[in-house]
């Protein structure tokens, strides 16, 4: 009676199981609410991490997704990274039509299975298993399941549950884990979006339900700013077979440079005394940094080598020394290594680079932070930081890519979290001077010069390298509000002691003015002219986020054709306001010469989300005046 008893208990849950998930495979059955704005919607995302000893990790996942349209095909995510200490246990994914019907089933010796990384990168056994499915036809949903093991336990699963144009039905994320260890959490956001939490001692549960997709706007905080995530760590963890105990950045920067740099920073007797003779007549730490640094970019070149404890250590300074060659991790222990011969104190630096500024959580200590390594050398509290990737790269100048962002700088006596350079508004500057000549056909002769420093400087100074054929496509894309253009010169100024780029471009033009009867029509702003009027929201969500504020000062002489005269002429305008500055005038130096004088400062910041509306009517403004128009009239 009791076998019978547990037969149809367990048959009850079966059938309640296999009825759930077709419910969720048919397109029928989904909330039409959270089809808006979409591209997909999650029905159901179950991750379950389980840590089952300090060196053994196993997860497994289950996600169904309804794809609404090509643009959602990579909601599905049926994506396994491995490598020799990733043991992809089952994959597989089953794909069903619009009514719930299986369709095709892709097993896992099905999936496409390819280097993770890129050509130029040596040495790695990183791979990836993905599907390549072309669908017959829209909606369809996808059911992705796998079940990865692995010794390493330092990369546990961020909850990341909500993306652009994705609706979700039900997410949920589990992490079992030894009670004897201490598990530190990084919560974002969760509130916001109704996450569920449950907290216990060896098990942390996240759930989110019901959330409607939501639209990218332009001009907003980092996603990890205004999505919820939840970062994860233990503070025992295996990884490559060292384990470690890590409570916070102290502790964490002990571990890598016991574990990952200790010995490695080291060079031959030959190059010693390169680098003392380099440095013999420098007067400061300063310069011996600056010569050393000059040379290290003319022997070295950049290419990922992924070896090493993971891809994370690097390779020793005598080798990048021997081969000539070297990642980000490589160059900085190499430089790490010449600064140390010429006495000069520095530090190996791990950052989160990339144009959209993210910081290291100075609360929260973990691995899998930080996508590259800098240079950082205190110089007596007047930080200097150097990008020792790059051939180009100015002394002590990082740009955009590492900019202004909480670092972990890693020092014998362990890890410091400091702030990188940021580019104040003013120093972003670019001046164009100039001339220019209207003929009476409406056709343009130009001779101008642009100067940038700071973050403006690291937009445009690689131009320099670029082929004849590519700088003419550049200029001809940056004056895109004139036709016609034929390049005659183009001479370029890196001035890397100052960071100053200068560009010297001459060109010609057919029909830049308009020709409507006796008169000629034409805006003065030919050379800097703003045209990108931010998207307009009728309901926006998010603050507006301004990173990296700048400040440009035109002036041109126009030589206006000798049979016309003015007959029309803007009033010159000033507008100032919490988003920045702009102005500009024209006065007449003569009968057939104006000068033409511009001036606009945007302000970098973070502002409420109200703010939108007015920085839009600020920029619209702004087009409009720059957009402004002089009618010359026939004598």
């Amino acid at each position: 009676m009791r076998i019978k008893l547990v037969y149809a208990i367990f048959l009850f849950l079966n059938i309640n199981v296999v009825f759930a998930q077709e419910h969720l495979t048919t397109y029928l059955t989904l909330p039409q609410e959270l089809t808006k704005n979409a591209n997909a919607v999650v029905r159901l995302h179950e991750r379950d991490i389980d840590v089952k000893a300090v060196d053994d990790l196993e997860i497994t996942e289950r996600r169904i997704v309804t794809v609404l349209n090509e643009n959602g095909l990579n909601k599905i995510r049926a994506v396994i990274w491995y490598d020799d200490n990733i043991k992809v246990k089952d994959a597989e994914v089953k794909i069903y039509d619009k009514f719930g019907k299986q369709i095709k089933r892709i097993k896992e010796k099905d999936f496409k299975d390819v280097s993770a990384v890129e050509g130029g990168t040596l040495y790695s056994d990183s791979r990836v298993k993905y599907i390549d499915y072309t669908p017959v036809s829209y909606p369809f949903t996808a059911v992705f399941t796998n079940t990865t093991q692995t010794p390493n336990t330092a990369h546990l699963p961020i909850f990341s549950p909500v993306e652009y144009y994705l609706g979700v039905e039900k997410y949920t994320y589990t992490l079992r884990y030894p009670s004897s260890l201490t598990l530190y959490k990084k919560e974002l956001n969760l509130e916001e979006f109704g996450v569920v939490t449950s907290d216990a001692p060896g098990r942390l549960n996240y759930t989110i339900e019901n959330v409607n997709a939501i639209k990218s706007e332009s001009l907003s905080p980092s996603e990890a700013a205004i999505k919820p995530r939840a970062y994860v760590t233990l503070n025992k963890f295996s990884y490559e077979g060292i384990h470690a105990e890590i409570n916070d950045w102290n502790d964490f920067g002990v571990w890598v440079y016991q574990n990952l740099i200790d010995g490695r920073s080291k060079v031959d007797a030959a190059t010693k005394v390169k680098i003392e003779s380099l440095v013999a007549d420098a007067s400061s730490d300063k310069e011996k940094a600056k010569l050393i640094y000059e040379f290290m970019q003319n022997k070295t070149r950049y290419i990922s080598v992924q070896v090493g404890i993971g891809g994370y250590q690097p390779i020793p300074a005598a080798e990048v020394d021997r081969v000539s060659y070297g990642d980000c991790k490589g160059l900085s222990n190499y430089m790490m290594a010449l600064l140390k011969v010429a006495g000069v104190e520095s530090y190996y630096t791990v950052v989160q680079a990339g144009d959209e500024i993210v910081d290291l959580y100075s609360d929260f200590a973990s691995l899998g932070q930080g996508n590259h390594v800098i240079l950082n050398i205190p110089n007596g509290g007047d930080d200097i930081w150097l990008e020792c990737t790059s051939q180009k790269m100015p002394f002590g100048f990082i740009g955009d890519f590492t900019d202004d962002r909480n670092v972990l700088v890693v020092t014998p006596e362990g890890g410091k979290i400091k702030h990188t350079k940021k580019y104040a508004t003013e120093e972003n500057f670019q001046e164009t001077t100039g001339s220019y000549t209207l003929n009476n056909n409406g056709a343009i002769a130009v001779d101008v010069t642009i100067t940038t420093k700071g973050i403006q400087y690291s937009n445009r100074f690689y131009i320099k390298d670029k082929s004849d054929t590519d700088k003419d496509k550049y200029y001809k894309n940056y004056w895109r509000n004139i036709n016609n253009i034929s390049i005659d010169e183009i001479v370029h100024e890196n001035d890397k002691e100052n960071i100053v780029f200068t560009e010297k471009v001459k060109f010609k033009a057919d029909a830049y003015a308009v020709q409507t009867g006796d008169r000629i029509l034409f805006a003065p702003n030919a050379l800097n002219k703003y045209s990108s009027i931010p998207d307009r929201y009728r309901k926006r969500k998010f603050p507006l986020k301004i990173s990296r504020g700048f400040y440009d000062e035109d002036t041109y002489e126009i030589k206006l054709p000798s049979d016309y005269k003015i007959e029309a002429i803007p009033s010159a305008i000033t507008l100032e306001g919490e988003f920045g500055s702009y102005a500009f005038s024209i006065t007449q130096k003569d009968d057939e010469t104006l000068i033409y004088q511009r001036s606009i400062k945007i302000n970098d910041g973070e502002y409420p989300k109200d703010a939108y509306k007015n920085y839009r009517k600020f920029i619209k403004k702004i087009v409009k005046f720059d957009n402004a128009k002089i009618v010359l009239v026939k004598k």
